[in-house]
């Protein structure tokens, strides 16, 4: 699972604009405890990733998630001694004492496994729609070692990955007993440790350590003509810098929208619910309608789906 280009109005949209819209669905789902909204958090993401043309992804991604949020549903019951309906006794357990499950614990179990959920399908979202390549350039001003080192490290680790494949097919082709792991790892470690020096090697005869403000010359002419040759690419960046498309403003307002409301909503006292010591929440029409809108307002932007091929 990782970035592809697809003609979608949010892949159309800058870096920063998508990650902040995967950042409020995200924040929806840490503030509130209403199974209602998190679901529609959930939707939210679901029906944006579908939108996108990453619902393929995004289901294998939630296909591997859904046994640990079905873990922690069924764990919490088991370990929460909070709640006064109890719906099973399970006796006294060694270590664990007197088990009571309660329905509160059932229902909170399942409320944390639905806030699991729909953070992974923000962060997978962000992982299918946003371009790590233009994030990592937001950085850049910041500290460009290490924003050149995080896209290093980035571009390497499906290399790694692609280097144990080949190099566990190989194992498997030999006669006799396979080796072990850690033949493996240690096989992909030293062919890591050699792609690092030749990686670092050609960096530095492409100047990169100069254009980083470090290594010999630093010291020397060469420092001075980095700097204005870094000036100068300062001003041509400024100069060309990409304009705000339609996309990137519908999706901004959007995420700022999403992100005010369930701020606002929180100290509002929007959607309400508590699960100890008995359950208690507001299903009335507030309730729905702040859902809906929480699951319908990161939509809106791919109404607009012109420009794209």
């Amino acid at each position: 699972m990782g970035y592809r280009r697809r003609p979608s109005p949010l892949h159309a949209a800058r870096a920063a604009v998508g990650g902040g819209l995967c950042v409020a669905l995200a924040l929806v789902a840490l503030l509130y405890d209403h199974p209602l909204v998190l679901a529609a958090a959930l939707l939210a993401g679901c029906g944006a990733a579908s939108l996108a043309g990453v619902g393929p992804e995004l289901r294998r991604a939630l296909l591997f998630a859904l046994p640990f949020t079905l873990l922690i549903a069924l764990v919490n019951p088991l370990v929460s001694r909070e709640g006064l309906t109890v719906v099973a006794r399970l006796g006294e357990v060694p270590w664990f004492g007197r088990l009571d499950v309660t329905l509160e614990a059932a229902v909170y179990g399942g409320i944390l496994g639905l806030r699991a959920l729909a953070l992974i399908v923000a962060f997978a979202l962000f992982t299918l729609v946003v371009d790590p390549d233009e994030l990592l350039r937001l950085f850049r001003r910041v500290s460009f070692r290490s924003a050149l080192t995080v896209t290093l490290a980035t571009r390497m680790v499906p290399v790694l990955q692609r280097d144990g494949q080949r190099i566990a097919d190989a194992q498997r082709c030999r006669p006799g007993r396979a080796p072990s792991r850690l033949t493996l790892v240690r096989a992909v470690a030293g062919g890591a440790l050699d792609r690092a020096v030749e990686v670092a090697a050609a960096l530095e005869v492409r100047g990169y350590g100069a254009a980083a403000g470090g290594g010999a010359a630093g010291r020397g002419g060469q420092a001075g003509a980095g700097r204005v040759a870094r000036a100068r690419g300062g001003r041509a960046a400024r100069r060309h810098a990409r304009p705000w498309s339609r996309h990137d403003v519908a999706f901004a307002a959007v995420a700022l929208a999403l992100a005010a409301l369930a701020v606002g909503g929180r100290l509002a006292g929007a959607a309400p619910f508590a699960c100890y010591p008995l359950l208690d929440g507001d299903w009335g029409p507030a309730t729905f309608a702040f859902a809906a809108a929480v699951a319908l307002l990161p939509l809106l932007p791919f109404l607009d789906r012109r420009g794209l091929a």
